[in-house]
């Protein structure tokens, strides 16, 4: 008879085998020739929470740990963190975004080049908070053309307005020019959604509300805020890879518009078998998860400024648009100002000073830039909590050749 020490490894292993993580989808097809977004689904999560996330080319067993493990040396990349959407959820799911970059799949597109395997692999680890064995869980990904067997994913999207603009000043009651929306994508399926404008007054919408639908576990996609919906769209898109979607026309917008406006583009969720995720195969209650349209990034909105007067374009002239004036923030909060770009300058200063007259910040910009998005510490920063900002234009020779007027903004808790 075994000593029950003995007994209780063993007994300790078994659960430990029973208890390990698993994932939904277990193997994708991947465009061989740039970036691909997936939606994951990890179930069986029991005192742990997840790690770092690696792409390599070999894996091996983790022992003493549990799973399988990258081989040192053939490791592509990791995850970075600006793409890490992963979501922690309840019942031991976590919902992660897999969105490999472009040079991941290039080094794996070498490897097999060199008579190495056309897959490679995505692992996962997870950390016991109980001082138990670290986890590592697979998702195989197979080199393929970005056509229909791989998923319907958003590789890139660029709104403007006629001449790449993203910033459009207007007099009130101009109509508004054509919108359009350049999309990049893997695979093929339905590309849905809708056009909102964000009115003056209405709460921002945050980078959460911002990304498609199916970037989001189920749960958490109908906490998205809404705005006033100015057109629908479904389109079936084949597999090129490329697509231009046409905004709403200038009829759909309210009449006698004043103050500063946001166009979105909502994508919802489309059907597509390659990008479904099935929490039931990982131990989570719920049906198939659709996710098709998913992309590892936040859609930004376009800008719309309408008002008495009009920017021309005039040397020496720059133009503010947000915050307004006078404007308030919530300390701890991204605040993001717009202005009017300048021809002919190569670089932009974003100036901020105190009531006392003292520089307090400054970030430098290309010459075409149009918005600056200041870190969520700023109001901290400021003395008093209330400061003055304004945007300088320079030359190639760090020379000023134009400067805005100053705009009052404070913070508030």
């Amino acid at each position: 008879m075994l000593p029950w020490r003995v007994l209780l490894l063993l007994f300790s292993g078994l659960m430990c085998a029973s208890a390990q993580v698993r994932v939904s989808p277990e193997w994708v097809n991947t465009n061989a020739m740039g970036a691909t977004t997936v939606l994951l689904t990890f179930g069986g999560l029991r005192d742990q929470v997840p790690a770092e996330a690696i792409w390599c080319g070999e894996v091996t067993d983790a022992t003493p740990d549990l799973g399988r493990k990258p081989v040192p040396g053939t490791i592509f990349g990791r995850l970075p963190l600006r793409y890490d959407l992963s979501v922690a959820g309840a019942g031991g799911v976590f919902t992660d975004i897999m969105s490999i970059p472009p040079s991941v799949t290039r080094r794996a597109y070498q490897a097999a080049e060199h008579g190495e395997r056309s897959t490679f692999f995505y692992v996962r680890r997870f950390s016991s908070t109980v001082g138990g064995p670290d986890e590592y869980v697979v998702v195989t990904c197979e080199l393929a053309a970005a056509g229909a067997r791989t998923p319907f994913s958003l590789t890139e999207v660029q709104l403007s307005f006629p001449e790449q603009r993203t910033v459009l000043s207007l007099r009130t009651g101009d109509p508004v020019p054509a919108v359009r929306a350049a999309f990049t994508y893997t695979g093929t399926g339905e590309l849905k959604g809708r056009w909102e404008l964000v009115r003056p007054g209405d709460e921002l919408p945050t980078d959460f509300d911002l990304l498609p639908e199916a970037s989001l576990p189920v749960e958490e996609r109908a906490l998205q805020r809404r705005y006033t919906v100015l057109e629908r769209f479904n389109v079936f898109l084949p597999p090129a890879g490329r697509y231009v979607l046409q905004g709403p026309e200038a009829s759909r917008y309210p009449p006698g518009m004043s103050g500063l406006f946001l166009v979105l583009l909502r994508i919802e969720a489309g059907g597509d078998i390659e990008s479904e995720s099935n929490p039931g195969e990982v131990g989570a209650p719920g049906g198939l998860v659709i996710a098709g349209g998913a992309a590892g990034f936040a859609i930004p909105p376009l800008r719309i400024y309408a008002g008495a007067g009009r920017y021309d374009g005039s040397p020496g002239v720059i133009a503010l648009l947000s915050p307004l004036d006078p404007g308030v923030a919530q300390t701890g909060h991204v605040v993001e100002f717009c202005w009017n770009a300048l021809d002919g300058a190569a670089y932009q200063r974003l100036a901020i000073i105190s009531m006392k007259n003292e520089l307090v910040y400054s970030a430098m910009l290309p010459g075409r830039g149009t918005s600056y998005r200041a870190p969520p510490w700023l109001g901290d920063t400021i003395p008093g909590s209330s400061c003055f900002w304004s945007v300088e234009a320079l030359d190639e020779e760090g020379r000023l050749i134009a400067r805005s007027q100053w705009r009052s903004l404070s913070f508030r808790q």
